[in-house]
């Protein structure tokens, strides 16, 4: 058993922000299982290593002998979290949403103890409410405390529209804190705003205040913005083990520490940074797909790179006919093509001068010459990734 103190110096690591330490660390001490609340949106049926940032924490604290609380927002899904959006999120039906929770829900099991993990859906006391009630709810938070939030201010500012059900967000799910007597949330370095609410009726409702704890916001693996599938950085729960490998070997080797720290809860080893990104990505690979699977993405990847066996390698195939006439082009087509990665021009332009980019196992210099493509040959786009052309 860990004492009070020794629970908050290890959940301290890696967190963003905590409001407050020593509020946290007094409910520690009551001597008894927290209520630890981690909501989440099943708006898409899957998941990436972002969000298993939060995910991470929450086993955390069922190491330490707590009770997790994972809301499944099937009534604030169909709302749309505004949290640092530039624009509304287009609604999705309710049938949808329950799909995406069942998948959700999967994922999440892959890191979350199920014995110590209580699923509820908000949609449970939202959808028995009647409309006085919810008027009530919505007199307690002000219209000005709405547009202190930046990202709808910028929103004004910039004229475009906030549209009124994006203001409810925050008052119902700091509604979903009252309704589980939370005694911690966590939640994104985006997600003060709205945790900061389910404080205020807490105290409302008599209840003890919720801590709020915040998480980094995981950059993706362009190492600058943070993980987005929109943005195309991202390494997906569900994705196929040699290709979620790839992605991993593919982040700078300062942001290896940062992975580690918080998708593993773990410091990353002392050993030659190629060696420890291996690890990395073998350990990602093994607790989505099991300890089978990551010594074989492992070993794909040897097999691929490490030993530069491409030509007996499986390897994603791309027509040549999609690659256009110029190097650049090809590079750009093939990333988009077998990757679902959006380069630019620029990007592409680099890797060619860097000479990551090999054909037929040659370096391509030449950026005006189109090349000679044919099919079976390998092209070779950075240091994780290849494709083989076919006809």
């Amino acid at each position: 058993m860990h004492s009070p103190e020794d629970q908050l110096e290890i959940l301290k690591r890696g967190a963003a922000q905590i409001l407050s330490e020593s509020e946290l660390l007094t409910k520690l001490r009551l001597g008894r299982p927290l209520n630890i609340k981690l909501g989440i949106d099943p708006t898409a049926p899957d998941i990436h290593l972002g969000f298993t940032v939060c995910l991470q924490k929450l086993r955390q604290f069922q190491d330490l002998g707590h009770q997790a609380i994972l809301i499944i927002g099937d009534f604030t899904a169909m709302i749309g979290d505004p949290s640092g959006r530039s624009k509304s999120r287009p609604q999705l039906s309710h049938d949808i949403i329950m799909q995406n929770a069942q998948s959700f829900q999967q994922q999440a099991f892959k890191i979350l103890d199920p014995s110590k993990t209580q699923i509820v859906f908000n949609g449970d006391w939202f959808e028995i409410m009647n409309f006085e009630q919810i008027i009530r709810l919505n007199s307690r938070v002000t219209l000005q405390q709405m547009l202190h939030r930046e990202d709808f201010r910028s929103r004004i500012e910039r004229g475009d529209s906030v549209r009124l059900h994006e203001i409810q967000y925050p008052i119902i799910q700091g509604w979903d804190s009252v309704m589980v007597k939370a005694d911690v949330e966590i939640g994104g370095t985006d997600q003060l705003f709205n945790i900061l609410v389910g404080r205020d009726l807490q105290k409302e409702e008599g209840q003890p205040e919720q801590v709020v704890f915040l998480m980094p916001l995981l950059e993706g693996l362009d190492g600058v913005q943070k993980m987005s599938k929109s943005l195309g950085n991202y390494v997906g729960v569900t994705e196929a083990p040699t290709e979620m490998f790839g992605k991993i070997m593919s982040i700078s080797d300062t942001l290896m520490a940062r992975y580690y720290l918080l998708l593993l809860g773990q410091e990353m080893p002392d050993m030659h940074p190629m060696d420890a990104k291996k690890n990395l990505a073998r350990s990602l690979v093994a607790r989505y797909h099991g300890p089978e699977a990551g010594a074989a993405a492992l070993e794909d990847f040897n097999t691929r790179f490490s030993k530069r066996d491409l030509d007996q390698a499986e390897l994603p195939e791309v027509a040549i006919t999609s690659l256009g006439a110029d190097i650049v082009s090809a590079v750009v087509a093939a990333y988009s093509s077998a990757f679902n990665i959006t380069k630019s021009r620029g990007d592409a332009r680099r890797l060619v001068e860097q000479g990551s980019v090999q054909l037929r196992s040659e370096k391509v210099s030449d950026q005006k010459t189109p090349p000679e493509f044919r099919p079976g040959d390998v092209l070779r786009l950075d240091k994780t990734r290849a494709v083989r052309l076919i006809g």
